[in-house]
């Protein structure tokens, strides 16, 4: 069958998956729409996590960004799975015990403060509405390559499954449609870099793979009869190149800090994270299902520096001086495979010749300003003599003729190895899954802020239940939308903008929940104030330098706008510190139920 057919049918399957949990699982009240009862089991609760966690930004991007970057990349790696253990080690337990459904109603119920769950509510919206431009771009991505749709209709289909399932069910049937799609989005990302491994290194275990040599003849041949490693192949094909060293890193130390830094507490304080543990019974259950869930991450987390290293030396191996279009019997020559040609059409990845000899030459470097501009002629691609795309952007003279977006590197990888087209299918499943679970959550957030923190307990308290429920799924509605319009004009690449909403979790809602549960002495004017100062500054931060045109030399202290939430969280809890000092200090009850939460019991 054709990859087109095989796509239809695994998406179809898993869709009609998830919208046959949220008819079974659809919520009835608001305990079921915003925390599932109450009554999700550990291991379950686990695998909802996991799939919550590892969104777009794990499937798709991670590994693609660790491909181009090598050694610099690996900051994503160690600040999300660092980050998670922070969390379920530091916050959990205590969180679960406070027993509040999110976080801003944990903010307003410690510090006592309408302004302060207000304020909270704010950066829970600013940094979901972060956080999900990166998922729907992923699922832009995905349908625009492999269900030959554009980037918008593919968001719209997107948008149309989290509505029916995130606004019927809420979180009861997000939790069950969370497990299916960690299911399938582990056997999706495991399969191929298992089957790749094999054909590279003849070891069957990724992970082991990754550090292996290559296998048999191809290896011998290349090294000399000896055994060659995997990495110092990569090493060497980078050089080659132009590129640096794929194991040297060449960010400065205090950014690869800093960036690390504020991914790991940006995770400790992403709302729809935190909101997990308060659907399990125990406080018992909170700790169980923090281990299981940091087990299944675990898997994907360690396959994704195999993957990029294997989807990086197959990419140059492929493209490197193959020729575009191939004149018959010329069999000498080596061809461009069809996958290049597909990942053109969705503007993903464009090639132009530069010195008219037909070959695709990558090296270090753009190979013209800005993403792809394609020329059209009535509404139709314009192709130059060799078929490809012709292109608006104005050339650099550095020798690159390649463009290639990072976010297609996982979904390209089985096309590049050849692998069965039924597994490519599974991989574009797996793909919508990790986008759409974590997009459901980050709009739940939204519609319980929006629906609770806003209506109920500040501006509407007579509310009745079936008034709450209608508003949580009417916002959820609106979220919905606005994750959209998101998906369609995103901010960046979906690594790049889930790192800006990591950094500003870091800065707002971490210092706030930490002090929350360790500190007597924190008060309302404290933490709303550190709120505000450490949100604004790495918000003014990220803004001035990505997409204002702040250059990397004004960079305070060599930090990235990926690094600055680490700044802005310092802020934030120096400003709470001291204004906590200099004003009352909180109630006795308040201070009691801190004793309390410090000593989780089951």
């Amino acid at each position: 069958m054709s990859l087109q057919l095989w796509t239809y049918i695994a998406v179809g399957l898993s869709f009609a998956i998830y919208i046959g949990i949220a008819v079974w699982s659809r919520a009835s009240s608001t305990g079921e729409f915003y925390v599932a009862g109450s009554g999700v089991s550990p291991v379950a609760n686990g695998m909802a996590t996991a799939a919550d966690w590892m969104s777009a930004a794990s499937f798709i991007s991670m590994a693609g960004i660790i491909s181009f970057l090598g050694y610099d990349g690996s900051v994503y790696l160690m600040g999300w799975t660092g980050g998670y253990v922070l969390l379920a080690l530091l916050l959990a337990p205590y969180l679960r015990k406070f027993g509040r459904y999110t976080v801003p109603d944990f903010v307003g119920a410690r510090y006592y403060s309408q302004t302060a769950r207000l304020v909270a509510v704010v950066c829970a919206i600013f940094v979901s509405f972060t956080y999900v431009a990166g998922q729907m771009r992923g699922v832009g991505v995905v349908f625009g390559r492999f269900l030959e749709t554009d980037v918008n209709t593919g968001v719209i289909i997107g948008m149309a499954i989290v509505f029916f399932y995130a606004v019927l069910g809420g979180m009861k049937g997000i939790t069950y449609t969370q497990v299916a799609q960690y299911c399938i989005l582990i056997t999706a990302f495991m399969l191929p870099a298992i089957f790749i491994s094999l054909m590279l290194t003849s070891n069957p275990i990724p992970q082991l793979g990754f550090g292996g040599s290559l296998s048999g003849e191809v290896g011998g041949a290349i090294a000399g009869g000896q055994d060659m490693y995997l990495l110092d192949k990569l090493n060497g094909l980078h050089k080659e190149l132009g590129f640096a060293s794929y194991t040297d890193g060449s960010k400065p130390m205090i950014d690869v800090f800093f960036i690390t830094m504020a991914l790991m507490v940006g995770t400790a304080g992403l709302p729809h994270v935190i909101v997990r543990f308060f659907t399990v019974r125990r406080v018992r259950d909170a700790r169980l299902s923090a281990g299981y869930a940091l087990a299944f991450i675990a898997i994907l987390y360690t396959t994704a520096p195999a993957v990029a290293a294997f989807a990086r030396t197959n990419l140059i191996e492929a493209v490197t001086d193959a020729t575009y279009q191939v004149e018959p019997g010329a069999t000498e020559q080596k061809a461009i495979p069809g996958w290049f040609k597909n990942w053109e059409n969705t503007s993903l990845l464009a090639w132009v010749d530069k010195n008219g000899d037909g070959k695709v030459q990558y090296k270090n470097g753009p190979a013209f300003d800005g993403k792809p501009s394609f020329v059209s002629e009535n509404g139709a691609p314009k192709r130059g003599p060799l078929g490809q795309r012709v292109l608006d952007n104005k050339l650099t003279d550095n020798g690159n003729e390649l463009y290639i977006d990072r976010d297609i590197m996982v979904l390209a990888n089985p096309e590049i190895a050849r692998l069965p087209n039924w597994v490519v299918a599974l991989v574009v499943a797996g793909a919508l899954a990790a986008a759409l679970s974590t997009a459901a959550g980050l709009l739940l957030v939204v519609s319980a802020a929006i629906s609770h923190d806003v209506l109920k307990q500040t501006f509407a308290k007579d509310i009745s239940e079936k008034g709450e429920l209608m508003a949580a799924r009417v916002s959820a509605a609106v979220a919905v939308l606005i994750a959209g319009y998101f998906g369609i004009n995103p901010p960046g690449f979906v690594a790049q903008v889930v790192a800006f909403a990591f950094g500003l979790a870091a800065a707002s809602f971490f210092p706030a929940i930490v002090l929350g549960i360790f500190s007597k002495s924190a008060n309302r004017e404290g933490v709303v104030a550190g709120m505000v100062v450490g949100l604004v500054f790495t918000a003014a931060y990220i803004i001035y330098f990505r997409f204002l045109g702040g250059s990397p030399d004004q960079y305070f202290m060599k930090i990235s706008p990926e690094g600055i939430g680490t700044v802005g969280m310092l802020l934030n809890f120096a400003v709470a510190v001291t204004v906590s000092r200099f004003t009352p200090p909180p109630p006795a009850d308040v201070q009691e139920i801190i004793s309390q939460i410090r000593v989780p019991r089951h």
